[in-house]
């Protein structure tokens, strides 16, 4: 049994997307000290997935310099009113607390990581 609970209890890797809600938004994402990046996703959407899979494969180039969190719009809904999402996937990047770049829809790799780039300068 120590294998399974070893297996399923791990850590998220550096870099990769954590989960994020209503509840622990303000201090998660507004109190950061590094800018974070907010993906507003919902599992019943197939962009959505692809989204979250470049998210996944650039994450560790930014670990400890940008923060990558995932929220789920389903479950989380008072976020998802007040930053106006209309359309998802969206990623919204912030810096100081204050949202400084917002990305509607599905964009290729090397664009994000360009967004990415300039944000964690």
């Amino acid at each position: 049994m120590g294998f399974l609970k070893n297996l399923f209890n791990r850590p998220p890797k550096p870099g990769k997307p954590r989960p994020v809600t209503d509840e622990t938004f303000e201090q998660d994402v507004l109190a950061s000290d590094i800018p974070v990046v907010v993906d507003f996703w919902s599992s019943k959407c197939p962009p959505c997935q692809v989204m979250g899979g470049l998210l996944e494969e650039i994450g560790p180039d930014y670990a400890e310099r940008v923060n990558i969190f995932k929220l789920n719009v389903d479950y989380n809904t008072q976020t998802a009113i007040e930053y106006q999402i209309r359309s998802i996937p969206t990623v919204i990047m912030f810096r100081n607390g204050k949202m400084v770049d917002r990305i509607v829809g599905l964009i290729p790799l090397n664009p994000l990581k360009k967004k990415f780039d300039r944000l964690a300068r």
